[in-house]
């Protein structure tokens, strides 16, 4: 194992300065959010930077759940739980977005096959 670390040089070093503390809040329907709290390295509120805000759900689909989740510029809980339709629908939008230029790409490379005998 030794040799994997000194090879790929990870650095797994913990930033003391950018601690959070992490809460999950849910209406056990759609909504998942976490609130990021900032901490100090002894676990004390760290009263210089905000909280943030990460909505989360999933859509269910033929495949299987597909995860959808974004950063919401929320100052509090309540902006949060506000922002979090609009926020949802934004990421959704970027899923729609990135599904179609993949369908794109793989048609473009489909009809860079070359069949024999057709």
């Amino acid at each position: 194992m030794n040799t994997i670390n000194q090879e790929q040089k990870i650095d797994f070093t913990v930033d003391k300065n950018n601690l959070y503390k992490e809460e999950a809040i849910t209406d056990l329907k759609v909504a998942s959010l976490r609130q990021l709290l900032p901490i100090n390295v002894d676990g004390t509120k760290d009263e210089t930077r905000d909280a943030i805000y990460i909505g989360h759900t999933q859509l269910l689909s033929p495949q299987g759940p597909i995860p959808i989740q974004s950063k919401m510029a929320a100052k509090n809980l309540k902006e949060a739980i506000d922002e979090f339709p609009h926020a949802m629908q934004q990421a959704l939008a970027q899923v729609v977005e990135e599904v179609k230029k993949q369908q794109q790409v793989q048609k473009q490379n489909e009809s860079r096959i070359i069949i024999p005998g057709r």
